[in-house]
């Protein structure tokens, strides 16, 4: 088998020189959401790095190795359990590396799984529209395990856009956020808004959870997330070795359905379950827990939830911690304004069923331990959204938008949207024009490049 290995990460490869061609264009600034970064394991020692987000071969086991975590209320971060290495981001190709292609092997390439294609169409059509990388394009990825307002979250938003600033000449900014990016921006928004105004003169907003995603993010503290279906999920990382990560995420915490929000009607979590426990008689019930009663739910299904690493047992219950937490981000969230000069647009998901309701047992085989919950199939009922994201919550950004847009395309595939790419052409005062393969968007496979990478049976 094979893993990906890095001694040398400048070597991985070569920034494409940008041109004069396209100097006239504002720069553009891609961010991405939750998932949507790849995610390094680097050894603190001999500070060589191995792709444990997102990879195909081995990603169950490297996942588990490099980057269960746990979270440090001392600190506030989610720390990777294994002391001897970090989760890093690189930076390579001006941030647009690890956006691009999640799985940048040749192997992913070879059986063509689409589902790691990540901003590489949208960095395709930018590229067309005269777009060049390093002067008018760049991409900013992020560790998504982290709270969305942690200070390492917004010092590196901050000098990312004083980067963008500076190599295009002093030109404000088009930012494009996608998913949780969009939460990330509100909250430096909020939090550095002369920066934000300084900076960026555009914010196109794609498919991002404003009010929360709750059927998904219910779901993911319960049983785990998985991101890719079909043959493909053979390869990938199991539902439940997620779900472990997840618990200890504060951006999952922060997507849960913001408390401040009045819904058409709430989201609930329904559960059946037996009202008399080792009884014969005992009647079944369906219980159902909305936004803030969810909560000792959560308590009840993750008390004894654990995960053994090192030769250890990790006790990995709800985190109150995190919680506490996130009630404070969705504070800092209701507080975002738009300054005067930024121009919001907000692109989001229709037709297609999204989680909503969540609901565990049935009538006829009820929920006897709450626990039991965590080792169960969800049932959902639905609303209209992207499959991921509720058109509610996709729409309801607070902001006085230029304008609001919605297509019918799931999460991630409005990032490869033909008319999504229009609306955006649109709103950037730009067309596509015919250019060499060449020119579009390459992205580096680690490897390609000999002496940089390490293959080992």
């Amino acid at each position: 088998m094979l893993s990906d290995c890095c001694l040398f990460p400048y070597l991985r490869g070569r920034k494409s020189e940008p041109d004069d061609e396209g100097v006239d264009l504002d720069p553009v600034l891609l961010i991405s959401g939750i998932g949507g970064s790849i995610l390094h394991s680097k050894n603190k020692k001999f500070s060589y790095e191995i792709r444990v987000w997102v990879r195909i071969l081995l990603a169950d086991l490297e996942f588990k190795r490099k980057i269960w975590s746990i979270y440090n209320p001392d600190t506030g971060y989610t720390e990777a359990l294994d002391d001897g290495t970090e989760i890093v981001v690189p930076d390579d190709d001006y941030g647009l590396y690890a956006i691009d292609i999640l799985d940048p092997s040749w192997w992913a390439k070879l059986f063509q799984f689409t589902d790691v294609y990540q901003f590489h169409d949208l960095i395709d059509m930018l590229i067309g529209c005269g777009y060049k990388k390093g002067s008018t394009l760049f991409g900013h990825g992020y560790d998504f395990r982290q709270s969305n307002r942690i200070d390492k979250a917004m010092d590196g938003l901050k000098a990312k856009l004083a980067t963008v600033y500076k190599a295009s000449g002093g030109r404000k900014v088009n930012i494009i956020s996608h998913s949780m990016g969009g939460l990330l921006v509100s909250c430096f928004l909020s939090l550095h808004n002369d920066v934000f105004e300084k900076y960026v003169t555009k914010w196109i907003c794609i498919a991002c959870p404003f009010q929360g995603a709750p059927g998904c993010i219910n779901d993911s503290l319960l049983t785990g997330l998985q991101f890719v279906y079909g043959f493909a999920s053979y390869f990938f990382v199991s539902r439940w070795t997620m779900h472990q990560l997840l618990i200890e995420c504060p951006s999952i915490y922060e997507m849960l359905s913001n408390p401040g929000f009045k819904w058409k009607q709430d989201p609930l979590i329904q559960v059946w379950r037996k009202q008399s426990e080792g009884k014969a008689d005992a009647s079944v019930q369906l219980e159902s827990y909305g936004p803030s009663e969810c909560i000792s739910l959560f308590e009840g299904a993750l008390r004894h939830n654990e995960l053994h690493y090192g030769g250890k047992s990790v006790a990995l219950p709800f985190n109150f911690n995190i919680l506490k937490w996130a009630s404070g981000t969705h504070e800092v969230l209701n507080r975002t304004r738009l300054p005067n000069g930024v121009s919001f647009y907000n692109i989001y998901g229709t037709s297609f069923g999204t989680p909503f309701d969540v609901c565990y047992g049935s009538e006829t085989s009820p929920i006897e331990d709450l626990s039991k919950i965590c080792h169960s199939l969800p049932k959902y009922s639905y609303v209209d959204g992207d499959g991921t994201v509720p058109t509610e919550s996709a729409k309801a950004d607070s902001f006085a938008a230029v304008e609001r847009v919605g297509f019918a395309a799931d999460h991630r595939g409005l990032l490869r949207d033909k008319e999504v790419f229009r609306q955006i052409q649109k709103w950037l005062d730009v067309t596509e024009k015919l250019v060499n393969s060449a020119k579009t968007s390459r992205v580096m496979d680690e490897f390609s490049n000999v002496g940089a990478c390490l293959q080992r049976q």
